[in-house]
């Protein structure tokens, strides 16, 4: 480029020269000692009256050298350009490829560091499967011993037996391997022919998950979601779909939607603002009546919907509240209140019972302990749980898609075992499920999303765990 532009700039100067000295030139015509033709062209200098030297020649090469050295100039620009180019792009280049290597060693060692915690799992699985065989062998091996004391109170008609090794909860693994060894394929549950069953009973089945509304924030991570299965007044129906979103430090809002329709629209006709917080996932609605864990406390609240006030308030005794007996995906649940066709339930744990289950019957009014029974499995080693017809059921995980309801515990007869029925969990993250004994349907908060569950229960089996 600096080439053509100097050159351009000589031919310019050279023919303005020409223009101005062209009237100043003449042309002559002479023969030579040889008597051959010459043609001498002439051009008067502008300035100079003679020729210092005698000759064009040292001027010619003086415009020669400038010229060679113009030219030189010019290259070692280009060069110049050229190599700072050269040099950027190869910069880029280099960067581009060192970011992309290190994105590679990265993703390899993410790689290395999941192949080692699979192969820690691995372990892991193997170790109980050994433990569990062992264990089922000494079980074949045992014959199975009767108990015939009832469930009573809690902390006074304990029907433990004294060589249970089910109330050993030093071995964390013991609750899934009864699950394993002892489970009771839903078909045996009730005879044939009783399967269009239509009274209280044990559960046989869960349907399919069926979505109604997703949650449209951060704060609809999990929550609860639920309608009153014996509603009173003409205010609220049977068809009024109730709401809170858990995901907060100030949980007080309680949405009122006139029926799924508008929950599936998210249109509220209504939100209440309850006079103390609510704590995690384990409200239920009854009878006109909002029962909830106040936050940070094993405080229960019943508040009336009608009056919108508080109606009573109790401490629900020796409760483990805030993190210490919570389901296995944490969430502070360790209280879940729970309603089925016998009233109201507290599903929790104590330190007297080394984080078991205890499921305490309460007074609709009042709150108060009617009964408390004792189970034998864990609270933390299950994601969930619920009540159906006087008996308690447990959810295994709340994150495999398909997983199953794998423990029920009957207090009718104070004895629990393990079952096997499928449930699934469809968006993978679990944190509600209730019951409602109208709809016979399981309500349950998904990861943002809410669905239901139909069920399908039969004629109890009193068998013992």
């Amino acid at each position: 480029m600096w080439l053509q532009v100097s050159l351009l700039c000589l031919s310019f100067l050279t023919l303005a020269s020409h223009s101005q000295a062209e009237d100043r030139a003449s042309l002559h015509r002479s023969n030579d000692p040889a008597g051959r033709c010459h043609y001498t062209f002439t051009v008067e200098s502008p300035e100079e009256a003679s020729c210092p030297g005698g000759s064009g020649k040292p001027e010619t090469d003086g415009v020669l050298s400038r010229l060679t050295l113009l030219e030189a100039l010019v290259s070692r620009l280009i060069a110049g350009v050229d190599t700072d180019t050269r040099t950027e792009v190869g910069a880029k280049g280099e960067e581009g490829l060192q970011e992309a290597y290190s994105q590679v060693i990265g993703e390899r060692n993410q790689l290395q560091q999941d192949k080692e915690r699979l192969n820690r799992q691995v372990q892991e699985l193997q170790r109980r499967v050994a433990e569990l065989s062992q264990e089922a062998e000494s079980l074949r091996q045992k014959p199975c011993e009767q108990s015939h004391s009832s469930g009573g109170a809690q902390h006074e008609n304990s029907h433990r037996p004294a060589n249970d090794p089910a109330y050993d909860f030093s071995n964390g693994a013991y609750q899934e391997m009864k699950a394993e060894v002892t489970e009771v394929p839903a078909s045996h549950l009730i005879p044939e022919g009783n399967h269009n069953f239509t009274g209280c009973g044990e559960l046989l089945s869960v349907g399919d998950p069926v979505l109604h509304r997703k949650a449209d924030g951060i704060t609809g991570k999990y929550g609860v979601w639920l309608q009153d299965p014996e509603p009173q007044g003409p205010l609220y129906t049977n068809k009024t779909v109730w709401r809170i979103d858990t995901v907060g430090k100030d949980v007080r809002q309680l949405f009122a939607y006139e029926d799924m329709k508008q929950f599936s629209r998210g249109f509220p006709m209504k939100v209440l603002v309850l006079p103390e917080p609510v704590e995690s996932t384990g409200a239920t609605m009854y009878r006109g009546s909002f029962y909830y864990q106040r936050k940070r406390s094993r405080t229960l609240i019943r508040y009336d919907l009608a009056s919108e006030s508080l109606a009573s308030r109790i401490e629900l005794p020796h409760a483990g509240f805030h993190g210490q007996y919570p389901y296995s995906w944490g969430g502070y649940t360790d209280i879940d209140l729970a309603v089925d066709e016998q009233g109201l339930w507290a599903i929790y744990s104590t330190s007297k019972a080394k984080g078991a289950i205890v499921i305490s019957q309460l007074d609709l009014e009042s709150l108060e302990v009617k009964k408390s029974w004792e189970t034998n499995i864990r609270k933390n080693t299950v994601a969930n749980a619920f009540m159906v017809c006087g008996h308690l059921y447990t959810v295994a995980s709340y994150t495999a898609p398909n997983t199953t309801i794998n423990y029920v515990f009957d207090t009718a007869t104070g004895k629990g075992r393990a079952v096997t029925v499928p449930f699934k969990n469809k968006y993978r993250y679990n944190s509600m499920v209730d019951y409602n004994h109208i709809q016979r349907k399981l309500y349950a908060w998904d990861n943002f999303h809410m669905v239901t569950y139909d069920i399908r229960l039969g004629r109890a089996s009193h068998g013992s765990s």
